[in-house]
């Protein structure tokens, strides 16, 4: 049921899922789908924690900048392969209390704080990386998949993003962008943003070395 519910939302979109509609898909009775979902929303809680459940976090990378990178990626593969999930994982759970979100959708965060503190930083220092990581993967997320071209029949890069409604004499240096604007590029600015961002957490974040390591759980 969650796996055609997402192929319904990743073809048309969230607004457009609806019990009936889903039953319709699946050749059942809507009614009988309310034993595995209370409602809508129940269901779209669902969804999104069979998509998180897709990104995994090893726990036992020693190098936390590595492991970080990896999730950082493999999060945006998954927002850019479901770009109608993207509300579901970035901007909804920001407005429901962490006590009352899907478990599922938690785990990421549980296991980022996992791998932080076996590399030996405390806890608020681990939440604290963690939020900036995402942070910074939210925003880079909604901005990617943002539609920026205005009039892709156009021949230059400023009329196709629509620039040249800019008065030149206010926005010289972001009409002048145009080119680079245009020739965006999700992967790379995402590693380049990782590299500005990992650094300054290397440098800024210091791990509590003195402290005795913790085991690890078997």
């Amino acid at each position: 049921m969650l796996a055609a519910a997402l192929e319904m939302i990743d073809r048309d979109s969230v607004a457009r899922l609806s019990m009936r509609r889903l039953g319709q898909e699946l050749g059942r009775d809507p009614m009988a789908l309310y034993r595995h979902a209370a409602n809508k929303a129940a269901l779209l809680d669902g969804v999104a924690e069979i998509v998180l459940a897709q990104l995994t976090v090893d726990t036992t990378d020693p190098d936390w900048r590595h492991q970080l990178r990896i999730v950082a990626r493999d999060f945006r593969k998954l927002a850019v392969a479901h770009p109608n999930m993207v509300p579901l994982l970035v901007t909804h759970p920001l407005a429901t209390p962490l006590g009352l979100r899907p478990l599922g959708t938690l785990r990421p965060l549980e296991h980022i704080l996992d791998l932080l503190t076996h590399a030996d930083f405390d806890n608020a220092d681990a939440l604290h990386i963690y939020r900036a990581l995402f942070g910074f993967l939210y925003g880079h997320i909604l901005n990617e998949l943002q539609e920026i071209v205005e009039c892709p029949e156009e021949a230059t890069d400023l009329l196709r993003l629509g620039l040249h409604r800019l008065p030149i004499a206010e926005f010289p240096l972001l009409r002048d962008l145009a080119p680079a604007l245009a020739a965006y590029d999700g992967a790379a600015e995402l590693e380049r943003g990782l590299d500005i961002l990992i650094a300054g957490l290397g440098k800024t974040m210091t791990p509590a070395v003195m402290r005795p390591r913790r085991e690890r759980r078997p």
